[in-house]
């Protein structure tokens, strides 16, 4: 081999490393998995929380609705932030809007699951 090759052979190596990636490349996996964090999970929780807020908004006297602690009871007054709901005879509680857990339609007997 001439010297010429032996110099060629030694300059081929001193070129940027191979496993070097572009600073874009890298930015644009970034972006991509933001999206899908946001599209499996920010998304679907913001649908839930409006439906859910829609739902409370709906709520007015005579509704039956089940609270998150498991009471049952019918909506007797609708305030800006709580409900009176009467439980039983001569009783009724003023509780938070955002106990709420379900209303019940009507003839609709409470879920069993309720814990």
């Amino acid at each position: 081999m001439s010297s010429r090759g032996v110099l060629l052979l030694g300059m081929a190596g001193q070129g940027a490393p191979a496993d070097q990636q572009s600073p874009f490349f890298m930015i644009g996996w970034l972006a991509i998995m933001l999206a899908i964090f946001y599209m499996v999970l920010v998304r679907p929780q913001q649908k839930r929380e409006r439906e859910r807020r829609r739902m409370i908004e709906s709520i007015k006297s005579g509704d039956r609705v089940v609270f998150g602690g498991g009471i049952i009871g019918v909506v007797t007054n609708v305030k800006d932030k709580t409900f009176t709901i009467k439980v039983a005879d001569k009783v009724k509680l003023e509780v938070v809007q955002g106990a709420v857990s379900r209303v019940l339609g009507r003839g609709e007997s409470p879920p069993e699951d309720v814990e």
